[in-house]
């Protein structure tokens, strides 16, 4: 989706193959060109998508946020000395979340007592309501196979990008990509049975 960004003339060919996340971020740099930019952007866009979905619940919102965070790496890339690439770009999709939460808390306070407990009822049933999902979570990803099971957790929990969890597992990118898809299908209709069950 952020491709349109992308130099018409290739020239990740000046970088060699084994060049490391460092060599790219350097080169970036100096070039400013977008094609190093995307080629360490790619790899965690998965991640990017799923932090922005963890916080904004909503695809459309978080399709629209992988968007914008790339067009800030633009500018930000070159002003941080950045060491873990996938870590930091995860504390700045989550930033980007939360501002973006603070700025849509536009309507007026309301003062009014009952109106203010209702708000701290209704805040506390969410706060339930996740803790609740949490435990459907834990029991369900128990359930799944030890490779699903490693990659979602991975994935989701301890937000890993694709590429750092294939050098953690030894798996190519395509298992990878098929562990985590299959394991959040298989989440997902685990924990709407159990949900079905409370009811």
């Amino acid at each position: 989706i952020f491709f349109k960004y992308l130099s018409p003339v290739a020239s990740l060919s000046s970088l060699p193959k084994n060049a490391t996340e460092a060599d790219k971020l350097q080169a970036y740099k100096l070039t400013g060109n977008m094609d190093i930019l995307a080629e360490l952007y790619s790899p965690c866009m998965d991640n990017v998508y799923g932090v922005c979905m963890k916080y904004l619940e909503n695809a459309e919102d978080a399709q629209d946020a992988v968007i914008n965070i790339f067009e800030e790496l633009i500018e930000k890339v070159k002003k941080y000395d950045i060491e873990n690439f996938p870590g930091w770009l995860y504390q700045l999709s989550r930033n980007h979340c939360l501002m973006k939460l603070r700025k849509e808390k536009t309507r007026p306070r309301v003062v009014e007592l009952p109106v203010m407990h209702f708000v701290e009822e209704s805040h506390l049933d969410v706060v339930l309501e996740k803790e609740n999902k949490l435990t459907l979570l834990e029991g369900c990803l128990q359930q799944l196979n030890e490779e699903q099971r490693q990659a979602v957790s991975l994935f989701y929990l301890q937000d890993n990008c694709y590429k750092e969890i294939e050098e953690k597992t030894g798996l190519d990118a395509n298992k990878v990509r098929s562990f985590i898809q299959n394991g959040r299908r298989n989440l997902k209709i685990c924990m709407e049975e159990k949900a079905n069950e409370q009811q």
